[in-house]
């Protein structure tokens, strides 16, 4: 594997890259658009993309690797609706998926909840931290354009990075909510959508959302307004049985697109219902 990424590695294993030129290579590359690019030349957002970044290139084992990366809802709504454990459990329900399956030493992962707190950066599926009532505790606002752009523009730095040394990613991203934006100060839908347009068309990017019904809010046109395909949008009733079996459908398609370019691109094109052929 060559090491060609831009930047030094701090001694904790964490990426400490130059941001803004990994995104000017993708937008040289044509994988990001001068208006995506806009959204993204933020002064601080590259410092905030920093904390997800993780894992060091050449401590990454396999040739090409699938980022699988997740944005749970930590808004007080959550915690209101008892509806704290399902999301748990639901996030670990995929890891445990993922670990289960065989390209598991090619995937990386990383956490950020909806109101910035990460998790755990990228890492290996097997290192990935599961959540819990010590590690989650749902009492926030809902931010959800501005915390999009920080986390999309997360896996889009670490593909152009790891592409950098001569490692393909893929990547899968699932966006959680039970509420419309509030308290975003930055980015609209219209920004979000800006860089949801450009992933979807690199055809190594599917990008995913789950809004679980809070009586008002009409999620599919929230996602949509997004940029995200109607094929990959997820809403699930406010009950916990509804909730996990969203879960589980997400990682069911997870697990189908790690598997490999063909299955990854039949998977992209199913969306949650029936692969194409």
């Amino acid at each position: 594997m060559s090491n060609k990424s831009n930047g030094t590695h701090g001694t904790n294993g964490a990426s400490t890259l130059d941001i803004q030129q990994l995104f000017q290579a993708a937008e040289d590359e044509g994988s990001l658009s001068p208006a995506a690019r806009a959204v993204l030349d933020v002064p601080d957002l590259g410092a905030r993309i920093q904390e997800g970044l993780g894992i060091k290139v050449d401590d990454v084992q396999s040739s090409e690797v699938v980022l699988v990366t997740f944005m749970p809802d930590d808004s007080g709504s959550i915690q209101f609706a008892g509806n704290a454990q399902v999301v748990r459990d639901g996030h670990n329900l995929v890891l445990d998926a993922l670990l289960a399956s065989r390209q598991r030493d090619a995937i990386l992962t990383h956490n950020r909840y909806l109101n910035g707190e990460v998790l755990y950066p990228y890492c290996p599926i097997a290192r990935a931290v599961r959540m819990t009532a010590q590690n989650y505790q749902p009492d926030k606002g809902t931010p959800l354009y501005d915390q999009t752009v920080v986390l999309l523009g997360t896996v889009i730095a670490k593909t152009q990075e790891l592409a950098g040394s001569g490692v393909p990613a893929r990547t899968v991203t699932l966006l959680l909510t039970d509420g419309a934006d509030q308290g975003s100060t930055r980015a609209k839908a219209r920004d979000v959508k800006a860089i949801v347009r450009d992933m979807v068309a690199a055809e190594n990017h599917i990008v995913a959302a789950m809004g679980i019904d809070d009586g008002t809010t009409a999620f599919r046109d929230v996602f949509r307004s997004m940029g995200i395909e109607d094929r990959w949008i997820l809403t699930p009733g406010n009950d916990p049985a509804e909730i996990r079996k969203a879960f589980l459908v997400f990682s069911q398609s997870a697990v189908k697109a790690s598997q490999g370019g063909a299955s990854f691109s039949r998977t992209a094109a199913g969306g949650f219902g029936k692969p194409s052929p």
